[in-house]
């Protein structure tokens, strides 16, 4: 039978696909509030069952948090590990909400069907395309193209404290050939990619300690040094007049970007002039020479994401505070090292302190950025199969966020990631109204399967 046969079973299938999706959103998986641990329990559950109907050997394994799901079929060929998480956002402020977010429904938009609800985009729906595109092909030859894992986490959304325990203990069984990850979008809302870097992460916090207490600014202002003064020359010393960033060594380990994929990028004609102006901006902020989207995807970065020091509330108070505190986050590439960017810069800012001032770093944990080689046949592989489904043709792209799962497939497991979501920019994830398109879920799900028959030849 042809892949055509599989498509068609796909069409046929979407209203009980549907109807499946929306029993799966109904469960209020919230994993961070402990009051909705029966709820991660009941998803997980579902799920188990999902997958043994599909004719997995499927089980619910206990962690130290909400449970991991896992699922097995055997097949000939390469070996995939698809991954998913079931656990969602909460949904607060519950008022902004037009509908009841675990009551899911297909709305009628001015831009097409919709599925509304908590979950429907992040990441319910996007896992449940593979899993319907799985069923249909079962139906189609009454067995699956080749060996898949499944492996589903209920803590996504809650920092993923048990992730690395469970794969490192679960290694051997959770290796395979290339892992799958459904947990990311369409490029513009309508192109088709696959993510081949994600940026890492460093997260710092830093308290600058001055005086023993808070001083009068008429007493002591002049001959008193201000924290926020020393806060605010280091802050302003992280970046040069071009938008580079300071720190010695700080660029060492970021690789310039490969022509082919500088090319695709291109290709795409990102307009950052709406891009910025959608948020009332107008100019890049970043490293002059470089493209917006290099700026986005392929450069790091450093941000303040938050200051405080003095009174700030009404009124006036003329005070010089003890101490003044910043969070600063640096977005990481290629092979930067999270420890020697903290370390730089905690030496950076221990050599801005006037003396009889002190800094702690309550913070300074990060985590790698992640990039797969396309080098590997699987990618252009799986590329075309996305072109054949989409009107636009599939490209690889970046993304300016961290997805540590892809980092820890690599680290722990040995294996690569390819990132490839159906999500819009409109989804609204982690916000009111939440919505999945209902073409996603559709040509998400025959994408899949074009892939699924794509990689198993």
């Amino acid at each position: 039978m042809s892949l055509d046969a599989v498509l068609a079973k796909i069409d046929e299938n979407l209203p009980d696909a549907t109807e499946r999706l929306l029993n799966l959103l109904r469960i209020p998986s919230i994993s961070t509030d402990p009051a909705f641990k029966r709820d991660c329990d009941d998803a997980a559950d579902w799920l188990v069952a999902d997958l043994r109907n599909l004719g997995a050997d499927a089980s619910k394994r206990v962690t130290t948090g909400h449970p991991m799901v896992v699922g097995h079929v055997d097949g000939d060929g390469p070996h995939l590990l698809f991954y998913g998480h079931y656990d969602v956002q909460p949904v607060d402020p519950l008022d902004l909400w037009d509908t009841p977010p675990f009551e899911p429904a297909i709305e009628d938009t001015d831009k097409g069907q919709v599925i509304r609800g908590r979950g429907s985009s992040d990441d319910k729906g996007q896992l449940m395309t593979f899993i319907e595109a799985c069923r249909a092909w079962k139906e189609v030859h009454g067995s699956l193209p080749c060996k898949i894992t499944f492996f589903f986490e209920g803590e996504e959304e809650s920092g993923s404290p048990s992730l690395v325990p469970f794969m490192v203990e679960n290694a051997k069984e959770l290796t395979t050939d290339i892992a799958l990850i459904c947990d990311t979008g369409l490029f513009e809302c309508t192109i088709p990619s696959i993510i081949t870097m994600l940026r890492g992460l460093v997260a710092e916090e830093i308290i600058i300690k001055g005086p023993d207490r808070d001083l009068h600014s008429g007493m002591y202002g002049g001959v008193a040094m201000n924290p926020i003064r020393v806060l605010s020359k280091i802050i302003t010393g992280l970046h040069d007049t071009t938008g580079r960033i300071t720190l010695p060594g700080f660029y060492d380990a970021v690789p310039e970007l490969e022509d082919e994929i500088r090319a695709q990028w291109q290709g795409l004609g990102f307009d950052h002039a709406k891009f910025l102006g959608d948020v009332g901006l107008s100019v890049p902020a970043g490293e002059q020479d470089r493209t917006p989207l290099e700026m986005i995807w392929s450069r790091p970065t450093c941000d303040v994401n938050g200051i405080w020091g003095g009174y700030a509330g009404d009124g006036f108070k003329t005070v010089l505070p003890a101490e003044a505190g910043a969070k600063i986050s640096f977005r990481l590439v290629g092979q930067q090292d999270p420890d020697a960017i903290h370390a730089a810069f905690e030496t950076y800012v221990r050599s801005c302190l006037p003396e009889d001032y002190t800094v702690e770093f309550p913070l300074g944990k990060g985590s790698k950025a992640s990039q797969m080689s396309i080098d590997d046949p699987a990618f252009e592989k799986a590329r075309k199969a996305l072109s054949d489904e989409w009107p636009n043709p599939a490209a690889y792209v970046g993304c300016g966020g961290s997805i540590p799962i892809a980092g820890h497939f690599k680290d722990i497991l040995g294996v690569d990631a390819m990132l490839i979501g159906f999500g819009k920019d409109d989804d609204q994830i982690h916000s009111p109204n939440e919505k999945y398109d209902m073409e996603s879920f559709h040509k998400g799900t025959r994408s899949w399967a074009r892939i699924l028959e794509a990689l198993s030849t």
